[in-house]
C-alpha cells in the first residue's frame, strides 16, 4: 500500500512539474484599423486552444502568456470584419495585428460587445460601451448625433429636465460624474442650455459609461465616469469630413504629419443661427463654437507621445440685459512606454478650465468665476499571467478655484468691484487592482485606492460662534446665514483642512454557462469638489467649491446585483440589475439661499445624507436589418437633513424627500432599420415620471398683496414627459469608398410637439386678482436637415 502512494505522490508531482516546466513565452503587440493605423479600444483576442481570452487596453495594446506551440488567435471587434491567424510561439513574440473596417455596416447596427461570451463572463457591470456606428444612427437633433443623448437612452440615466446641462446616473446629482475626455476632466457637458453637448461625434473614438463596480483607478466622484478617447488621425493619409446644418455646422481633418511615424487630428464646430436673428432684428442670440485637436508621435515601437486638446465657447444674450458666457478648454501630453511584453505605462500631464461669466444689466453686475486643474497621474497595467492582470499607479491634482471676480456693468451701475475669496487644494491618489479568473466559470476584480484631499492657503476663513455658520432661529422656526466672529488668515500652501479615505472596490462575475451569468459589486468612493446650485440642475451660474472645514466631503457606498443573458445565438441580449447606494455627507441648502457672489458659502448649506435604489432593465436586438434596444428603470432618490440637535428640526423637518432629479419611471425604446443601403431610419421614444417640485399648498396676505404659502420641500411633481425623435438617412452612392461621399440627413425632434413642462409659475392675475398658474416649456417640434460628407 505504502509502495503505491508512493508512486501516486511521485506521478502527480511529475506531473505538475511538468505542467509548470513547460517553458512559457508571451505574445504582445498593438491592434490597429488597418486604413489609417488608429488604435483599437476593448478588441476581443480569443485562443481556443488555451480558451484564453483578452481585451486590448486604452491604447490598443494586448499581452498574453502561453507555453510554447502553434495556436489560433481569434480577433473581433465591433464594425470590423473577425480576423483568424495561426501563430507559432517558440519566444517571445511582438505581433501587431491591422483590422478591417466591416462594409456591411450599413446593414447592422451592431451594439453588443465584441463577443458575447466574454461579456458574460467579465467581472464588469454597471456599465455600457456604445461605438460612434451605433451612436451614429440614432435620430439626430438639428442633423448632428448626440453622445450625450445616447447615453440618456441607457437604463439608470437621466437629465432633470429639457434644456438641462449634464445628467444624473442612479439618483446622483450632475457634479458626481466624472466626465473625462483624453483623460481630462469636463466641468460642463452642453452647448446652448443642452440642446447639444460639448462632445464633436466626427473626433469621438470609443466612450465607455460606469455606473457602478468602478475600477479603481478612477476616483473623485461618486456617481459615474464617462471615459471618452478621441481619434488619433490618419498616418497614412489626408482625409476629411464634416456636416452643414440649419444650425451648425463642423469640419473635421485628419491626416500624416510623418507618414506611418506621426498624425494629427482637428475639428471644428460651430453655431451661425445668431446671425439671422440679428438680420431679422432679433434683440436675443445664442451661440456656440468648440474645437478638437490632437497629435501624436510614435519614437519606436515602446514610445508613443501624444498631444491633445478641446476649447468651446458659449455666448447667451438677451437683449444685453442679460449675456451669459462659458466655456472649456483642456490640454493633455500623454506618454506611453512599453516597458517589457508584460508591462504597459501611461503617464499623463493634464490641465483643465472652465470658466463662466454672466452680465445682468437691471443690477449692473460683471460676475466671472472659473475652476482650474492641474493633473499628473501614472498609469501601468501588468499581465502578470492570463488569469492575473494587474493595475496600479498614482494620481496628483491641483485645484484653483476662483468663486467670483465681481465687476460693475453699465454706467449707471452702483456695484462695487470685488474679489471673491480664491481657494486652492490638492487631492493626491495612489491606487491598485487586480483582474482575475479563478476557474472557469468565476472571475473576479478587486482593488483598493487611498484618496487625500488638502485645502491650503492662501486664504482669509471666517470663524463662527460655537463653529457654526449656520444658525437657526427659533422666534421666526427658520435657518440664516451666522455672522463671522472672526477670520484666520492662513498662508500660501498653510494647511486649512485635510481628509484621507480608502476606498474599496470588487466585482464578482459567476458564469451559469455561454449565455448566462450572475455578477454583483460594491464600490467606496469619495469626492472632494462640489457644484454648488439650488437649481434643479447644472447651469452656468453654479459654484464649484472644495470641501473644508464645513463643506464635508460626500462618501458613498453603492452594491449592485446582476443577471446576464443571451439568447437565440446571440441575437439578442438581457441585461437585469438592482442597485443600493447611499451617500454621507450631502450638501442641503437652507430655505432662501442665495449663492449669487456670496464669499462664503458654508453660511448656507447644511450637511445631510441621501440614498438611491433601483431596478434597471435593458433588452437588445443585437444583429439583422432591425436593430435597438428597449431600457428601462424603477428608481428612487432621496436627501435627508435632520436637525443638528433636539431643538432642530432640519430641513423639511428631518424627513426624507425626493431629491431634484428623482424620477420613478424612465423608459426608452431607441431602433434603427436599415431600408436599404440607400436608406436607414431612426427612432427614439422616451417617457419619463416628471421631476420633483414644491408647488404653493396656500396664501397669506401681507400688506395687501397676496403671497404664495409652500409645503414641503419637493413633494409635488411636473406632468410627465415624453416625446418621439425621428430621422432618415440618404446616401446616394453607398458604395463609393473614395472620393466625394455624401448623405442626407432628415430629423425631426419631439414629432408630435408634446410640450413638456420644464417648469410652472404660480401668480396673481392683475387685472381678476385670481391665481393662475403657467406651464414653462422650452423646446416643441423642432424639424431640421443636414447634409454630410466625407472625403
Amino acid at each position: 500500500m505504502k509502495s503505491r502512494i508512493l508512486s501516486l505522490l511521485v506521478f502527480l508531482f511529475a506531473s505538475v512539474f511538468h505542467a509548470y516546466s513547460q517553458e512559457k513565452v508571451t505574445l504582445s503587440g498593438t491592434i490597429t484599423n488597418k486604413s489609417n493605423t488608429e488604435t483599437l479600444i476593448g478588441v476581443s483576442i480569443y485562443i481556443p486552444e488555451a480558451k484564453v481570452g483578452i481585451t486590448t487596453n486604452s491604447y490598443g495594446f494586448y499581452s498574453t502568456t502561453l507555453p510554447k506551440g502553434t495556436y489560433t488567435i481569434i480577433i473581433s471587434h465591433v464594425g470590423y470584419d473577425r480576423l483568424e491567424e495561426s501563430v507559432t510561439l517558440t519566444e517571445n513574440t511582438k505581433r501587431n495585428f491591422g483590422m478591417t473596417e466591416n462594409s456591411k455596416t450599413l446593414d447592422e447596427v451592431l451594439i453588443k460587445t465584441n463577443t458575447p461570451q466574454a461579456n458574460i463572463r467579465k467581472p464588469e457591470m454597471s456599465t455600457n460601451k456604445l461605438s460612434i456606428a451605433t451612436i451614429k444612427k440614432m435620430p439626430a437633433v438639428l442633423g448632428e448625433v448626440d453622445v450625450l443623448k445616447s447615453i440618456l437612452q441607457l437604463p439608470g440615466v437621466t437629465n432633470a429636465q429639457e434644456g438641462a446641462t449634464g445628467f444624473n446616473v442612479r439618483g446622483g446629482s450632475v457634479d458626481g460624474n466624472l466626465v473625462l475626455l483624453d483623460e481630462a476632466v469636463v466641468y460642463n457637458t452642453s452647448h446652448l442650455f443642452g440642446f447639444f453637448s460639448v462632445f464633436n461625434a466626427d473626433v469621438i473614438k470609443d466612450l465607455k459609461l460606469y455606473k457602478g463596480g468602478i475600477p479603481a483607478n478612477f476616483g473623485g466622484r461618486i456617481s459615474s465616469v464617462l471615459d471618452i478617447y478621441q481619434k488619433e488621425g490618419n498616418n497614412q493619409e489626408f482625409h476629411v469630413n464634416g456636416g452643414i446644418g440649419l444650425v451648425s455646422s463642423r469640419l473635421l481633418v485628419e491626416g500624416p504629419i510623418a507618414k506611418g511615424k506621426s498624425s494629427f487630428v482637428v475639428a471644428g464646430r460651430g453655431s451661425y443661427a445668431h446671425l439671422f436673428l440679428k438680420m431679422a432684428n432679433e434683440p436675443n442670440s445664442a451661440y456656440f463654437y468648440d474645437l478638437n485637436t490632437k497629435f501624436n508621435y510614435k519614437f519606436n515601437d515602446k514610445n508613443n507621445v501624444f498631444v491633445s486638446g478641446y476649447f468651446g465657447t458659449d455666448n447667451l444674450n438677451f437683449n444685453n440685459s442679460f449675456i451669459n458666457t462659458y466655456g472649456n478648454r483642456l490640454f493633455n501630453l500623454r506618454w506611453n512606454h512599453i516597458f517589457s511584453n508584460k508591462i504597459f505605462s501611461n503617464a499623463s500631464a493634464i490641465y483643465s478650465d472652465y470658466d463662466y461669466q454672466i452680465k445682468i444689466k437691471t443690477i449692473g453686475m460683471d460676475w466671472k468665476a472659473d475652476v482650474k486643474n492641474y493633473n499628473f497621474k501614472y498609469d501601468f497595467k501588468h499581465y502578470v499571467s492570463n488569469n492575473l492582470t494587474l493595475n496600479y499607479g498614482i494620481n496628483s491634482i491641483y485645484y484653483d478655484f476662483n468663486p467670483g471676480t465681481i465687476k460693475p456693468y453699465g454706467v449707471s451701475s452702483a456695484i462695487n468691484p470685488d474679489q471673491l475669496a480664491k481657494k486652492y487644494a490638492y487631492e493626491n491618489a495612489a491606487y491598485i487592482s487586480a483582474d482575475q479568473r479563478l476557474g472557469d466559470k468565476l472571475s473576479v476584480n478587486y482593488g483598493l485606492r487611498y484618496s487625500n484631499f488638502q485645502r491650503v492657503g492662501a486664504q482669509e476663513v471666517y470663524t463662527y460662534a460655537n463653529d457654526q455658520p449656520v444658525i437657526y432661529n427659533k422666534d421666526f422656526h427658520i435657518y440664516e446665514e451666522a455672522d463671522p466672529t472672526g477670520a484666520i488668515n492662513y498662508k500660501k500652501n498653510k494647511k486649512i483642512a485635510s481628509f484621507g479615505n480608502l476606498e474599496p472596490r470588487v466585482a464578482i462575475a459567476y458564469s451559469l454557462n455561454n449565455d448566462n451569468s450572475i455578477k454583483a459589486s460594491y464600490n467606496r468612493m469619495s469626492q472632494y469638489v462640489h457644484l454648488i446650485s439650488n437649481t434643479a440642475s447644472a447651469s452656468p451660474l453654479d459654484i464649484w467649491a472644495p470641501s473644508d472645514k464645513y463643506l464635508k466631503p460626500e462618501i458613498l457606498d453603492q452594491v449592485a446585483l446582476g443577471y446576464f443573458h443571451n439568447f437565440k445565438d446571440d441575437k439578442y441580449s438581457l441585461e437585469a440589475e438592482t442597485f443600493y447606494k447611499k451617500i454621507k455627507n450631502k450638501a442641503d441648502y437652507i430655505d432662501g439661499a442665495d449663492l449669487l457672489g456670496i464669499d462664503a458659502i458654508e453660511r448656507v448649506l447644511l450637511n445631510g445624507e441621501a440614498r438611491a435604489y433601483g431596478l434597471e432593465l435593458m433588452l437588445k436586438k443585437n444583429t439583422g436589418k432591425l436593430t435597438g434596444w428597449v431600457s428601462y428603470t424603477l428608481s428612487k432618490a432621496q436627501q435627508r437633513t435632520p436637525g443638528r440637535n433636539a431643538d432642530e428640526p432640519g430641513i423639511n423637518n428631518g424627513e426624507w424627500y425626493r431629491a431634484n432629479y428623482d424620477k420613478l419611471h424612465n423608459l426608452s425604446v431607441t431602433g434603427a432599420y436599415s431600408v436599404s443601403p440607400k436608406w436607414s431610419l431612426g427612432a427614439i421614444l422616451t417617457f419619463q415620471t416628471g421631476k420633483a417640485a414644491t408647488f404653493p399648498n396656500g396664501k397669506y396676505l401681507y400688506q395687501s398683496v397676496t403671497v404664495a404659502s409652500y409645503g414641503a420641500r419637493n413633494e409635488n411633481s411636473l406632468s410627465a414627459y415624453h416625446r418621439l425623435d425621428v430621422s432618415a438617412t440618404y446616401t446616394p452612392k453607398p458604395n463609393k469608398k473614395k472620393g466625394w461621399q455624401g448623405e442626407w440627413n432628415f430629423s425631426i425632434y419631439n414629432l408630435y410637439n408634446r410640450n413638456n413642462a420644464a417648469s410652472y409659475s404660480f401668480r396673481q392675475n392683475e387685472e381678476t386678482g385670481r391665481n393662475e398658474t403657467r406651464r414653462i416649456s422650452i423646446f416643441g417640434i423642432v424639424p431640421s436637415v443636414a447634409y454630410n460628407v466625407k472625403l
